[in-house]
């Protein structure tokens, strides 16, 4: 299974393409602290901050990543452009197999971003298959391992009337090949947001769906979803405004407690607002070290010189 994903993500990384330019295909990381008024502030919640990087690169392709995924010293960021960045880190933290590449296909034909809005990511660990959610056009695409090509696609009739900007920006596929994804909604929804739980590949046309809800934090939406090797689903959730800034917080809940038509209840492990290092938290990846669950968070910088694509790394403590 481990080495279906790594050779998954591996081509991610080496593809075929031609031998990297030293500059423009380069990528930098700065270690950054969580608190860098207290570098000995390292717990929030029943978060355990290890470590975390601001990455830069003068690529025009770098940056908006949405998505994460994580295996190993292995990593792969989908952006909401259709573009991909694939990369390890080094022991000691430098940037190396750097890989930029693009979805081969995509909802939309017009050439806008709007056709390539790629927000979620899951991936089958025994096959090393890929699942993408699409906003706008409210889409699940399934690409072959290291996404060489498209295999299927659906626009589930559940996910029709979601708002298109506002659509699947959470997708996770559990152990036992269920999925589920959660609609972004509004950070300031009065209701809970729509969520579907599929018994099987989402891109199957008899793969019909449990419609739930999910409630955020007051004030957040979410962003991401991973399961948590005990089976709960821990959720990212993003709080986004020009007049208090940025925050995130993570949340978690059992999938066993999902009922058709019902909230799932859910927790707040940790909320990290600043001054405390943080910024438009997007993705969420869940890997194991030993004895310890890591959870991996990176930002969505937006392609703009006032954010940071931010990569943290946390352990959960929960007491």
């Amino acid at each position: 299974m481990q080495r279906a994903v790594l050779a998954a993500i591996a081509w991610v990384l080496t593809g075929t393409a031609s031998l990297p330019d030293p500059t423009i295909d380069h990528v930098t990381a700065e270690a950054v602290a969580l608190d860098a008024n207290d570098p000995a502030h390292i717990q929030v919640g029943s978060l355990r901050y290890l470590s975390g990087w601001v990455l830069n690169s003068r690529n025009p392709r770098f940056g908006g990543y949405s998505a994460l995924h994580v295996k190993g010293d292995t990593f792969a960021a989908l952006a909401d452009t259709g573009e991909y960045l694939g990369f390890r880190i080094a022991p000691l933290g430098g940037i190396e197999d750097i890989r930029f590449g693009r979805l081969p296909d995509y909802p939309g034909r017009t050439g806008a971003k709007s056709d390539r809005d790629s927000e979620s990511l899951a991936i089958d660990p025994a096959t090393g298959r890929m699942w993408v959610g699409f906003e706008q056009y409210n889409a699940i695409y399934r690409f072959a391992p290291g996404f060489a090509k498209a295999e299927a696609a659906a626009r589930p009739a559940a996910m029709s009337e979601w708002p298109s900007n506002e659509g699947p920006e959470s997708l996770a596929r559990l152990t036992d090949g269920r999925f589920i994804t959660i609609q972004e909604g509004k950070q300031d929804a009065l209701e809970p947001h729509p969520a579907l739980l599929f018994p099987k590949d989402p891109t199957d046309s008899d793969s019909i769906p449990i419609a739930f809800s999910y409630r955020p934090p007051e004030g957040y939406a979410p962003t991401d979803a991973a399961q948590l090797p005990d089976g709960r689903v821990a959720v990212l959730n993003r709080h986004f405004r020009l007049s208090d800034g940025m925050w995130a917080a993570i949340t978690i809940f059992d999938p066993r407690d999902i009922r058709p038509g019902q909230t799932v209840p859910s927790t707040l492990l940790a909320e990290i607002r600043p001054p405390l290092t943080i910024d438009n938290m997007e993705g969420l990846s869940v890997t194991r070290e030993g004895d310890r669950t890591i959870l991996w968070l990176i930002s969505d910088d937006n392609q703009n010189g006032i954010q940071k694509t931010l990569l943290l790394k946390f352990a959960l403590e929960e007491r």
